[in-house]
């Protein structure tokens, strides 16, 4: 009984040593199991990390490209501006790209008799990031300055005694990407084949827009557009807004040369001008505060491309042709035929560039189209331009061009023979 009594303290006495032991055998395991799960966790999102970066270099068009299409068409009467840098975006963000461009610009103005002349600085800046959200959906953003309240223009004149410049919000939009479905939301970049005549290369659409490409064998591809556009949103009444569509057909005739035809709807019920002013109306013919005519356009494109020259000197031939089938006058159709030989990508290139046009006042909606002379509508208009690349993201040219009214009973207070001269010369470096 004495050694029994004795015997319990000591397994007592040895349980708690044993225990004692234990614990701590406990707690460093706890504790290296929740190293294994931080690493895995840790290597998890390094292989995250690794497969957007992966993409960003296999597809940066993703970023930058508005829509898996065929380049745009130069615009009317004006060197286009140079490709954007190929230089890999300087974010150190995986998914995320940025770039920008500024341009100088002078501008002399002058007639013979219709005015005095004038001359100008103005200036334009701009700044765009796009971040892949998923290997699917993009999200951007575009900075630029110029008036708010102008749609197709980002230039600013120098000028007011060294006032700050105004600076707004030009773009913010989503897009969705699979395979060779585009779609975009909010306010995106020009999605149509395009030239200035019906839209000018500054107008970003605000609404839906999608883009189908269907590749058809042998180089060939034709494309499906379509764009809900709210042009002005009333609170208590109908809206303004635009439905349109536009199909593009590109095929190579050979290995040097190249076709591309599009044909356009623009359907404009411009029920609310709540937002609208002065510069939104231009030269369009008005009627009790009101548009005197509807706005239904039809538009067909053609493009001929002929590379024989070599890669520096494609050569293009473009013609415009619209018809506005709402207009409540004859002046309702317009056309406008472009030359351009010249690329203006690379250092040491240059571009050459004529173009002619003929609008009548009401064949567009003058608050979307060009506004690179002083008629948006009812305007004849010669244009020559010659451009040049001295180093890697600047860009050099001039530009001239010679117009007037179109049709005198339209000329509003313009001479209706008398000739206008523009003058423009441009610096721009992009970023």
């Amino acid at each position: 009984m004495a050694a029994s009594s004795l015997a319990r303290p000591a397994l007592a006495a040895l349980a708690i040593l044993i225990a004692a032991g234990a614990a701590p055998a406990r707690a460093q395991n706890a504790r290296v199991e929740i190293l294994e799960r931080r690493l895995a966790q840790q290597q998890e999102r390094i292989e995250r990390l690794e497969s957007l970066i992966e993409k960003q270099v296999r597809q940066p068009e993703r970023f930058a490209a508005p829509a898996p299409v065929p380049a745009p068409l130069p615009a009317v009467a004006q060197v286009p501006a140079p490709a954007p840098s190929t230089a890999p975006a300087r974010s150190a963000i995986a998914g995320l790209d940025a770039s920008g461009d500024l341009r100088v610009r002078e501008e002399f103005n002058f007639s013979d008799a219709d005015g005095r002349g004038r001359t100008r600085t103005a200036l334009r800046a701009r700044v765009r990031a796009a971040y892949l959200v998923t290997d699917r959906i993009t999200a951007g953003v575009q900075i630029a300055t110029g008036d708010p309240d102008d749609p197709n223009s980002a230039d600013i004149s120098l000028t007011g005694f060294d006032d700050d410049l105004e600076v707004s919000l030009d773009q913010a939009w989503m897009r969705y990407q699979s395979g060779g479905f585009t779609a975009y939301a909010g306010k995106f970049p020009q999605i149509f084949q395009r030239t200035d005549m019906v839209w000018d290369g500054d107008v970003s659409p605000t609404g839906l827009g999608g883009v189908y490409a269907l590749p058809l064998g042998g180089g060939a591809q034709l494309d499906a557009r379509a764009m809900y556009f709210a042009v002005d949103e009333a609170a208590g009444g109908p809206d303004s807004r635009m439905l349109g569509g536009q199909a593009v057909l590109a095929v190579p005739l050979s290995s040097s040369l190249k076709l591309s035809l599009a044909g356009g709807y623009y359907d404009y019920a411009l029920n609310s001008l709540a937002g609208a002013d002065a510069g939104d109306f231009r030269t369009n013919l008005m009627a009790g505060g009101r548009y005197l005519s509807g706005f239904r356009l039809v538009e067909g494109l053609a493009t001929l491309s002929w590379s024989g020259l070599g890669e520096r000197w494609p050569v293009t031939l473009t013609g415009d042709y619209v018809r506005n089938l709402g207009a409540a006058v004859p002046s309702d159709t317009g056309f406008n035929l472009e030359l351009a030989a010249g690329r203006a990508a690379k250092r040491g290139d240059w571009r050459i560039f004529y173009g002619y046009s003929e609008v009548g006042v009401d064949a567009v909606f003058a608050a979307f189209s060009h506004d690179n002379i002083n008629l948006a509508t009812n305007y004849r208009l010669h244009g020559v331009g010659l451009g040049y690349v001295p180093t890697d993201n600047v860009f050099l040219d001039a530009i001239f061009y010679h117009y007037r009214p179109l049709d005198a009973l339209y000329a509003a207070g313009n001479q209706p023979h008398d000739w206008l001269d523009r003058m423009r010369l441009n610096l721009m470096v992009t970023f």
